[in-house]
């Protein structure tokens, strides 16, 4: 009983030891396997705190190198911007350097030919010296006779040498006496002929006595004002200008007619459609009458009657013509005048003189309504109703459109000329001037040596400072040539320019 007690206590025992002992290796082994999913996830802790470092890191050094890349690349530009701006001053540098090695140059060339002409002078001087030295020695073994028939020889030369001199003075004396003459001619004829200037213009204003009466003659519904424009051919334009409107149109003598019709029915008061048409054909008729009246008038004016009645009536539409701001039929007659006055001073044919230039724009009465230059129409209006060749001519060729074959021609030229240029003849645009005078300045500015030029006398005449050291007296000569040249090959002007050149040396010094 007890032994199988003890055995059972054996076996208890020994069932606790072997229990203890799995009991115990589980619990190892969950430890075990405990520490080694700590360590596990210490592990991957580690390498993710390691990668993070290492993202950190790769961050900082890109920054690095960035900033590193920005810096080298900064001072890159600086340098470059350095470079050119070292580059920039080497070249200017070197402008400079050439143009003074230029000028150098230039003077080093002009002392050379300075240099060769007194060479050339001092060899002159030697042979002249060398030749006189042989005929002293020369004449020293000549007689008396022989002597005295070389001096006089000598003489005789001389005198031929002081006469052509004198000669030529004269001659100069003799075209300056006649230059200035014939200036005083011209200025005398303009002054004698002088007029003021007119408007060149497409539209006539009409002054109202109201601003009421606008409403009458536009109308019920605009029947008045198209009326009239249909029955005069103008445009009439009503606006907001107080107490008056404007005729608008480019026949000028359509535009005066229009005029004097609007006139005679305001001044009247009756203004209908009716009214308007018998007004318009009273004012055709008085217009007319005027026409014919300004033409006969410019007839006897000018002395030369016998002309067509045509003819008469086209010189008085000249009255309402304009060009570049002058009135035609003042233009007409100062050109007649100052022809006139040429024409007795020149002993040419007066009378044609004066038809002639009377008539030389005529074509302009009518070259809106005929093709061509208005010479050539004017030309075929004088041979229609019977005037002279040589007055045909006239016409023709009074802008060199056609070849010039007489005196007269030539002072119908120069006395449209005249009439056209004179100051305040004709209007122009301030915008226009200024360029001219600028274009003017710079062609003179234009060659080398030229100090400075100013264009005077309202463009007539431009004057140039030369630089002394640049320009001597004989090259002033030519350069004056050479500019006005150049201004007639580039420029277009009225009349003519008066080219000077002025040299100047100045010595100064001071007392002490």
């Amino acid at each position: 009983m007890f032994g199988s007690n003890l055995l059972t206590m054996i076996a208890f025992g020994i069932s606790l030891g072997v229990l203890g002992i799995l009991i115990g290796y589980f619990i190892r082994q969950y430890l075990v396997e405990s520490r080694l999913k700590s360590a596990e996830a210490e592990a991957a802790r580690l390498l993710a705190e390691a990668e993070a470092q290492r993202k950190d890191m790769l961050l900082q050094a890109q920054k690095e190198v960035m900033r590193l890349h920005d810096e080298l690349e900064e001072e890159a530009r600086q340098k470059r911007a350095e470079l050119r701006r070292q580059e920039e001053r080497l070249q200017k540098r070197q402008e400079t350097l050439d143009r003074r090695l230029e000028n150098i140059e230039n003077r080093e060339r002009a002392l050379n030919k300075r240099q060769s002409a007194l060479d050339r002078r001092a060899n002159e001087i030697e042979q002249l010296y060398t030749a006189q030295l042989a005929e002293l020695q020369r004449i020293a073994n000549l007689t008396q006779e022989q002597a005295t028939q070389l001096l006089l020889e000598r003489v005789e030369e001389q005198a031929r040498q002081d006469m052509a001199r004198v000669i030529r003075e004269v001659e100069a004396e003799a075209r300056a006496e006649g230059e200035r003459r014939a200036r005083k001619i011209i200025a005398l004829a303009m002054q004698r002929i002088a007029s003021d200037q007119v408007a060149d213009t497409v539209v006539s204003a009409v002054p109202l006595p109201n601003d009421e009466i606008k409403g009458r003659i536009i109308g019920r519904q605009g029947r008045n004002i198209r009326a009239f424009e249909n029955a005069t051919g103008i445009d009439v334009i009503v606006d907001d200008s107080p107490e008056t409107i404007i005729l608008s149109g480019f026949d000028p003598v359509r535009r005066e007619v229009a005029r004097v019709a609007m006139n005679k029915l305001i001044t009247d008061g009756r203004i209908h459609p009716g009214r308007i048409e018998k007004v318009v054909e009273m004012a055709e008729e008085e217009v007319e009458r005027d026409i014919v009246e300004a033409g006969e008038r410019a007839v006897v004016e000018v002395g030369i009657p016998g002309l067509h009645p045509e003819l008469i009536k086209l010189i008085g539409r000249l009255k309402y013509r304009t060009s570049y701001g002058q009135n035609q039929y003042q233009h007409a007659l100062e050109c007649a005048h100052i022809a006139g006055i040429l024409a007795a001073e020149l002993g040419a044919d007066v009378r044609l003189a004066k038809t002639g230039a009377l008539l030389h724009d005529i074509g302009k009465a009518v070259d809106h309504q005929m093709e061509g230059p208005h010479a050539a129409i004017g030309a075929e209006l004088a041979k229609r109703y019977g005037l002279s060749q040589q007055v045909v001519d006239i016409i023709a060729a009074h802008h060199q459109e056609t070849e010039v074959d007489s005196l007269e021609a030539v002072i119908v030229s120069v006395a449209d000329a005249i009439s056209g240029s004179r100051p305040g003849a004709r209007r122009e645009s301030l915008e226009s001037y200024v360029k001219r005078i600028t274009a003017l300045e710079e062609v003179a500015n234009s060659f080398k040596g030229v100090a400075e030029s100013f264009a005077i006398q309202a463009g007539r005449e431009i004057r140039i400072l030369v630089k002394p050291e640049e320009v001597d007296d004989y090259a002033a000569i030519t350069l004056a040539k050479d500019i006005a040249r150049k201004v007639e090959e580039t420029l277009e002007y009225p009349g003519q320019i008066k080219v000077t050149v002025i040299r100047e040396t100045r010595a100064v010094d001071y007392a002490k």
